[in-house]
């Protein structure tokens, strides 16, 4: 198996992880302005423009947070693709009727296109877990939510006020039966066979 290589433009990505605001601005100067322009050309208008880019910059912040964003294409073609197939998305959600996109930018390379889909398919992830979390009763949102940004068991039991050995056991039961919800997902099958 042939190992990617990491493009140099993985600093951004660490930035963002990390919430470095100095990269945050630079994206937003040397980036945005490029989708902004697109998206006003194609039938939307500054606000739009900047939500796309809201969402986009915050996906790739859960994405690079969680270990799972290894850029091998440059920064560029990869955010400008995101936030284009986003806005695309958004105009067939809000029009039954056909759109006219002008596309100066479809010359995209193949690991773009690649780096793309991995990213779609980790917010179609997201979202499922997100949807399931919600449906888990409160205790069991709270002592999850705790164990995602503790370091410790111990550190959760002290927060909650409750033993240690509640909180292991109600961790356990509430990751259970959320892995179960994921599982019996109708589209769980569907982003599994995706993955690569």
């Amino acid at each position: 198996m042939i190992k990617t290589q990491l493009h140099p433009d993985q600093y951004l990505i660490e930035g963002l992880a990390n919430n470095d605001s100095a990269v945050i601005h630079s994206i937003y100067k040397k980036y945005v302005p490029k989708v902004v322009s697109y998206i006003r050309n194609n039938s939307g208008d500054e606000d739009q423009a900047q939500d796309v880019v809201q969402e986009i910059m915050i996906l790739l912040f859960n994405q690079a947070k969680a270990g799972k964003l290894q850029l091998t294409c440059p920064f560029d073609a990869y955010f400008f693709l995101l936030c284009k197939r986003k806005w695309l998305n958004e105009l067939k959600k809000s029009s039954n009727k056909g759109v006219t996109i002008s596309d100066d930018f479809t010359s995209v390379n193949e690991p773009t296109e690649e780096m793309v889909a991995q990213t779609e398919l980790f917010e179609e992830k997201q979202q499922l877990f997100d949807a399931m979390f919600q449906r888990l009763g409160e205790k069991c949102q709270e002592v999850l939510k705790w164990s995602f940004t503790l370091k410790s068991m111990e550190e959760v039991a002290q927060k909650l006020n409750v033993s240690y050995a509640y909180v292991r056991k109600k961790k356990s039961l509430c990751t259970g039966q959320l892995t179960q919800w994921i599982q019996e997902h109708s589209s769980f099958k569907t982003l599994k066979k995706q993955e690569p």
